[in-house]
């Protein structure tokens, strides 16, 4: 059996009037024309603000298009707005069905599973846990069902938002509750994932890279393709704040991980882009 090379990008936050985004998006795109993956997997954040400006959901769609290889999208907070949570203030733009349409006109489903090399392939939209909307029944319902066929195989889960920042029992005070699938939904979550034999977790969200194991599951957060957040006061340091992307192979015993960043892209600052865009 082959193996089965997939690239994922995330937070590549595109909009029109983002110039610097477009151009690091633009040198992502040259390495994947050069390296040819069987897939890119863009988990989240494609549009730089969807919810409000569904515009840019059809630029960022135009963009991926233009790909030379398949491409599978989830949607992130700034696509289809935030879920809400147990603690702290509620989200500004909070996610809603009309959201969610907007997302999967542009991009097809906004959860999937596929089959290669041995493994299963399963991506969920994160932004709708703990929200009460029928959809987010309507997907764990699936969810449950697609995890009853893995049969055997070892599975690589892709959400927007790590499921947590050390342990599933963070307290989610202590966590940041907006960073990390919220409680409830994130129990129920791992619960389900028992079932089954889980390898990888795979995400963005966060804006820094970063690669650890807990309990034989691998846990990679790509870093954003667009921007970082700086200074620290900003956003606290928990990996490392560069822009770039991740390569995977999958054979039927195990995966290979590389983290790496396309020629030429910048590590812009969020920061100075927004005081740049408000100048013009």
């Amino acid at each position: 059996m082959s193996a089965f090379r997939l690239t994922q990008i995330t937070d590549t936050h595109l909009g029109a009037q983002y110039a610097p985004f477009v151009t690091n998006f633009e040198k992502v795109s040259q390495y994947i024309d050069d390296t040819r993956p069987d897939l890119v997997v863009n988990s989240g954040d494609v549009a730089f603000d969807g919810s409000d400006h569904p515009q840019d959901l059809t630029f960022a769609r135009e963009l991926h298009d233009a790909l030379p290889v398949d491409c599978r999208f989830i949607p992130g907070n700034h696509d289809i707005g935030d879920n809400p949570t147990q603690v702290g203030k509620p989200p500004s733009q909070l996610v809603s069905e009309q959201t969610r349409r907007q997302f999967i006109d542009a991009f097809g489903d906004d959860h999937w599973r596929f089959d290669a090399a041995g493994w299963s392939f399963i991506g969920l939209n994160s932004l709708i846990m703990n929200t009460g909307l029928a959809c987010e029944a309507e997907q764990q319902e699936w969810f449950a069902a697609e995890l009853s066929t893995v049969r055997g195989r070892p599975l690589a889960l892709f959400i927007h938002k790590p499921l947590f920042l050390q342990t599933p029992d963070d307290d989610e005070l202590a966590a940041t509750s907006f960073r990390y699938v919220p409680m409830p939904a994130r129990t129920q979550l791992i619960d389900l994932l028992t079932t089954v034999d889980l390898r990888l977790v795979a995400c963005g969200h966060v804006h820094q890279r970063r690669d650890y194991t807990y309990r034989n599951v691998r846990h990679i957060w790509a870093p954003s393709a667009s921007f970082i957040i700086k200074p620290d006061e900003k956003q606290e340091l928990i990996g490392a704040k560069e822009v770039g992307l991740v390569d995977y192979v999958f054979r039927p015993d195990g995966f290979e991980v590389r983290h790496t960043r396309a020629a030429g892209q910048i590590d812009v600052d969020l920061y100075s882009v927004k005081e740049l865009a408000a100048a013009l």
